[in-house]
Formats: structure tokens, sequence, C-alpha cells
């Protein structure tokens, strides 16, 4: 089946879960990671048992946040990896 991964698109076997590819991609600091199918959230504790199904759009998302000073706000955003 094909998945589009973090922009690209790559073929792998049917009916993997969230985790092994995860393992697959050799994702960084998997700890950290915020992972969305199809622009839907994945819960972590659900990655062993959430299978991918073919033409899913996977990303890996790392959050960070910040501060600016001027208006005491916080950001947010967000860093695909590639």
């Amino acid at each position: 089946m094909f998945l589009t991964v973090a922009g690209n698109k790559k073929e792998y076997e049917d009916g993997i879960t969230v985790a092994q590819l995860i393992e697959w991609e050799n994702v960084e600091t998997p700890q950290y990671v915020t992972v969305s199918i199809n622009d839907d959230f994945v819960e972590n504790g659900t990655w062993e048992t959430t299978v991918l199904r073919g033409g899913d759009t996977v990303e890996f998302l790392y959050f960070m946040g910040g501060g600016n000073e001027r208006e005491n706000g916080i950001l947010f955003f967000a860093k695909r990896q590639k």
C-alpha cells in the first residue's frame, strides 16, 4: 500500500501500525513526537493498535513553545520531521 509520510509517497506493507511506521522511519525522539493521520491527531497510547490504510497521509510533528515578552503571549508551532 502507498502512504504519504512527511510529504513523501512511499510503499509499505499492508496493515502496518503507527508504532511500526515510527520504527521503520527512524523517527527522532519518538517520545516527543505527535502523529497525525489525514490531519487528525493520534493519541500516543494507541500507536500499537492504530492500523494505517492505503492512501493515508502521516505527519510526525514536534511542538515547541516560546514566549513573547512584549505581549506576554505564548507561541506554538510544529516542526515537521523530514
